[in-house]
């Protein structure tokens, strides 16, 4: 494969690097844009020099990927919700009082056991024209649940900025928000909003009436419920309404991604419109009618599932897919492949920090690199054989491109995910078919009884194999610990041994065997590094407290006698590359790294005299806090969330007025003392 040649390749390649360098270096939106003026009259004046030659220079290429980089960068800045200076966020007047606001319903979320959950848009704030997008958090007694996309609210409440994690080492829920150019939240009561008298009826408002009508229609026949859940999931792109039980079942026997529409989804309707449009003649005009056949089915499918920025990431990466499948060589297939990247990013460049943007791409790419070599290695002549082995070969070469990012994102790993591709493709492929010909005759009001029972019985009996394959745990790896150099390192291994069984060459293998060797040094690096580092760390927990105390990679852990549970304590321990060697309760006194620790809890004794470094207090003690000053002087006091709030902001007012720092779990997170 010779498509890294192809100057897209680069060209792409340079766009990636320049949204990674606004992303992580934190460049100035000034800045981007003096580059890209600067990029861009270079790169004009070039081109004029070079013009009169046949064939391009060196600087002609250079100044090309110069501006594809300075305008990954300028894309990134301009797509974030923080660099829009019209956005609702730097026209809120408080923080902390409520805020007149005019919102526009986009997208429905899953609900919470609290609150029923919306991406909205904010036409206004304060009478003030706006833009931003926020969530919408109404609580679940004071909404209907019927609240329909396009309907615009009058709120009366409080904008929240997001919040860090409150426990080491968790999901950034706020930050993975902000690559969404989603920017706040809102919690909302029944009495905090008013419905507006009509909808804005866009695109998004036609796409919801459609699909609600879809499901209305198949309630009407008695679908099961569990079962219209998961179809809505696999054809509609809705998986709000799916029980957490089964949505672990699919997670623990590796098939998750079916429940959210992505590339399999795609790739599968792409494969069933060929298999219609098989008939039609292979001439110029036969296969342009089938990749317009092809490219109006994607994006009607796109506009029924509600245009949801996963299924237009996917239907746009398989509407090049198409192209390159009319114009029917093999080399095509990565180029088109890389002009939907490209494309895609420039719209939307946040998407490159998006899980399943990544997923897909990655399996995509190994799928139409690796599969042939594999299924190269057996040619069965059976034509059963042959479907199976190129489920085999197929979700072999997928698993392969994904499995380091895999592990990194999620930490863990299904043994049997080759059983359950095996089960679930086939049944999945038909479940596509037949669902797809339902909901088509659905819009007409006209579903036959015999395909309303196949679909549904059909959907029961893959969940009941999803389940009986999730009942085998044994086989999930879990809490595996990675560190980014070392997915970098494993990729590296993996394309380097691609290239050899390829065309084995001495020099390939010499690369090989360099990368595993560079896989062991990033392993070993991140242990040494894990070796060398100490801290201390009080966890947010409510109503309880847990304390741990790191060196290396060796954890003691310190506890309450009410703490029932670890959980904030493991993503910890795989992010440190640690594991816990022993429990203990939790003592008065403690010494961490030449500091003197002192803990106060219900019973309210404390060491006087003892002048602790760090105050800790706990259980909600009853003290009066500036007597305890007097008897000792701390230089920082900590309140965990064992607390009651009500003493957490009286101490905090004390400590304010002596001069003390204070932090409070509640609202700072977690407290990390390290080396």
């Amino acid at each position: 494969m010779n498509a890294i040649q192809f100057p897209l390749s680069r060209i792409t390649i340079a766009f990636i690097f320049g949204i990674l360098f606004a992303h992580w270096g934190e460049i100035e939106f000034i800045w981007a844009s003096l580059f890209i003026a600067i990029s861009l009259v270079v790169f004009c004046a070039v081109y004029f020099l070079t013009q009169k030659r046949m064939r391009p220079t060196l600087g002609f290429g250079l100044a090309a990927y110069l501006l594809s980089f300075f305008l990954g960068s300028f894309s990134m800045l301009v797509s974030s919700g923080w660099n829009q200076r019209e956005n609702f966020i730097y026209k809120v007047d408080s923080f902390e009082k409520p805020q007149q606001l005019e919102v526009v319903l986009r997208e429905k979320l899953k609900q919470t056991p609290k609150y029923h959950r919306y991406v909205g848009v904010v036409k206004q704030i304060e009478n003030k024209t706006c833009s931003g997008k926020l969530i919408l958090n109404f609580q679940t007694k004071g909404i209907s649940k019927d609240m329909r996309i396009g309907t615009i609210l009058l709120l009366n409440a409080v904008v929240v900025k997001h919040k860090p994690p409150l426990n080491p080492n968790q999901f950034d829920y706020g930050k993975y928000l902000s690559v969404k150019s989603i920017v706040a939240q809102s919690y909302v009561s029944g009495s905090q909003y008013q419905v507006g008298s009509i909808y804005q009826k866009d695109i998004y408002y036609y796409s919801d009436c459609l699909r609600s009508r879809l499901l209305d229609n198949l309630e009407k026949v008695n679908f099961g419920t569990t079962e219209l859940n998961i179809l809505a999931a696999l054809l509609l792109g809705q998986q709000q309404e799916i029980s957490q039980e089964i949505v672990r079942d699919y997670q623990m026997a590796g098939a998750v991604h079916i429940l959210s529409v992505s590339g399999l989804h795609i790739g599968f309707i792409v494969l069933f419109l060929n298999w219609i449009l098989r008939y039609l003649p292979k001439t110029k005009w036969g296969n342009l009618l089938k990749l317009l056949a092809t490219a109006i089915s994607l994006w009607g499918f796109a506009f029924i599932a509600g245009l949801s920025p996963s299924v237009i990431r996917s239907v746009t990466m398989f509407s090049f897919v198409a192209v390159g499948m009319y114009l029917n060589r093999k080399t095509n297939m990565f180029h088109t492949l890389l002009v939907s990247l490209l494309i895609i990013l420039l719209f939307e460049p946040s998407f490159l920090f998006d899980v399943g943007f990544q997923l897909s791409y990655l399996a995509l790419f190994f799928i139409l690199w690796l599969q042939p070599l594999l299924a190269d290695l057996w040619m069965p002549k059976n034509k059963i054989l042959t479907y199976f082995w190129d489920i085999i070969t197929v979700s072999f070469a997928a698993q392969i491109g994904t499995f380091p990012i895999s592990i990194y994102y999620f930490h863990q790993f299904p043994g049997l995910f080759f059983l359950t591709n095996l089960v679930v493709i086939p049944f999945l492929s038909i479940i596509m078919a037949a669902g797809l010909l339902l909901m088509t005759l659905s819009l007409f009001n006209f579903m036959p009884e015999l395909l309303v029972r196949l679909v549904e019985k059909l959907i029961a009996v893959l969940n009941q194999i999803i389940h009986w394959v999730a009942s085998f745990d044994e086989f999930v790896v879990s809490n595996i610990s990675i560190s980014n150099i070392m997915v970098l390192s494993c990729y590296l291994m993996i394309v380097s041994a691609v290239l050899y069984l390829r065309k084995p060459k001495y020099y390939r293998l010499v690369f090989f065997l360099l990368t595993i060797i560079l896989l062991q040094i990033s392993y070993y690096y991140k242990k040494w590094e894990t070796e060398l580092t100490q801290d201390w760390i009080v966890f947010n927990i409510p109503k309880s407290t847990l304390l741990a105390e790191r060196n290396g990679d060796k954890v003691r852990v310190y506890k309450a006698d009410d703490t029932s549970s670890n959980d904030p304590l493991q993503p910890y321990l795989v992010a440190n590359f640690s594991e816990v060697t022993r429990e203990y309760p939790i003592p008065k006194l403690m010494f961490i790294q030449n500091k003197k620790i002192a803990i106060v809890d219900s019973s309210g004794s404390y060491p006087k005299g003892k002048n602790p470094d760090i105050l800790l207090l706990r259980q909600s003690p009853k003290i009066n806090l500036n007597r305890v000053f007097e008897n000792c002087k701390p230089k920082l006091v900590i309140a965990d969330a064992s607390n009651y709030r009500s003493f957490v902001t009286l101490w905090e007012a004390t400590c304010r007025k002596q001069k003390i720092p204070f932090h409070n779990t509640y609202e700072k997170g977690f407290y990390q003392l390290k080396n």
